[in-house]
């Protein structure tokens, strides 16, 4: 944010605190609050009405911030120039001892909604750089989430979404992640229409990570340097996981290897990976060289879930899929009805899918 912006915000306070600004009615209700480095961010949250927005000058800010109240927008001044980054270890507040930047936390009878968070980086957390859960309508957009402990940008029992020109690197699980639940075993989620749309992914261990949810759009997204790019994941829960559709998105050279964990082998060379889902549609996407020996590496895979959910249903389409390793298409499953048509690719497993 340029001083003539924060100049045009202090003097829009100014003029409804001193009533100048009547004319105008939806100024009345607005209030923006500035805080600066060395300020506190959350005693600005604390004091914000639905309808605020809490604007941060440059500089870098040593706290974890919880936003309970709708229709706030926590504006910083550019990810290059506004950093959150762990503050006191001691304190008290839920966000900061689960090791959080931003939490963004409602109820399950009354989610968040309508919470902006937008240009400014969130670096170092122990566990996420932003945190959501039981929310409507959050919007993340212009926030850089890079060498945080667990995933860069995250969100569970959730709905209608919007993840936009973020940039999310080098985070020791997914860069973004959402979820129907991460504590409890569910059926997917309808999330209404969440879209990821147009960030980057690099440097992590999974670049983007859907997991057992429905009606989500993944699209124009750049994915490099991962271990693996894309993973969209189900189970036997019902609803299945799936009637997603992953379009657009550049997939290439997610070539870093991760050790296996508990639940997954190691992973390298793995481009977009579908377990246990359904009637999911991933098209005219462009995955290129990706290359590895674990059994989820190739360009686009099919792979039954880890609990033996089939994939079903889905369609693979008009990709560009090129130079991937052990295979461009791998139907590693036994589900019935996917479908593979129009891909660009040299080889596939089963071969003839190209």
């Amino acid at each position: 944010m340029t001083k003539r912006q924060i100049a045009l915000l202090a003097c829009t306070v100014a003029l409804t605190a001193s009533g100048l600004g009547a004319a105008a009615p939806s100024a009345v209700s607005r209030t923006v609050h500035l805080v600066k480095p060395g300020e506190s961010i959350q005693k600005a949250v604390d004091a914000a009405k639905p309808g605020d927005t809490i604007v941060l000058t440059p500089g870098t800010y040593r706290e974890s911030v919880r936003i309970t109240t709708s229709d706030l927008t926590l504006l910083g001044s550019g990810s290059a120039s506004t950093v959150l980054v762990p503050g006191d270890a001691t304190a008290a507040d839920a966000c900061a001892k689960g090791g959080h930047g931003i939490c963004v936390t409602g109820t399950d009878s009354a989610p968040v909604e309508g919470v902006t968070v937008r240009s400014l980086a969130l670096r170092g957390f122990t566990a996420n750089g932003l945190w959501a859960s039981r929310t409507d309508r959050l919007t993340v957009r212009k926030v850089l989430a890079e060498k945080n402990g667990k995933w860069g940008i995250a969100q569970e029992r959730s709905t209608r979404g919007v993840f936009s020109h973020n940039t999310a690197r080098n985070n020791a699980d997914a860069g973004l992640f959402l979820a129907n639940t991460t504590d409890t075993e569910a059926g997917a989620t309808d999330t209404k229409g969440t879209r990821v749309t147009h960030n980057s992914l690099s440097g992590n261990r999974i670049g983007l990570t859907v997991r057992r949810l429905r009606n989500v759009t993944v699209a124009h997204n750049e994915a490099t340097g991962n271990c693996a790019a894309v993973f969209v994941v189900g189970d036997e829960s019902k609803p299945r996981a799936g009637a997603m559709t992953l379009r657009r998105n550049d997939i290439h050279a997610n070539n870093k290897y991760c050790p296996k964990t508990p639940r997954l082998p190691f992973l390298q060379g793995s481009g977009i990976v579908l377990t246990g889902a359904e009637e999911t549609v991933v098209e005219k996407n462009r995955v290129v060289g990706n290359v590895g020996a674990s059994p989820l590496s190739g360009g686009i895979v099919l792979f039954k879930s880890f609990v033996g959910a089939p994939n079903e249903q889905n369609a693979i389409r008009d990709n560009v899929v090129m130079r991937n390793s052990p295979a461009d298409l791998a139907d590693r499953d036994t589900g019935r009805g996917n479908t593979f048509t129009h891909n660009t690719c040299t080889l596939s497993e089963p071969a003839g899918m190209c």
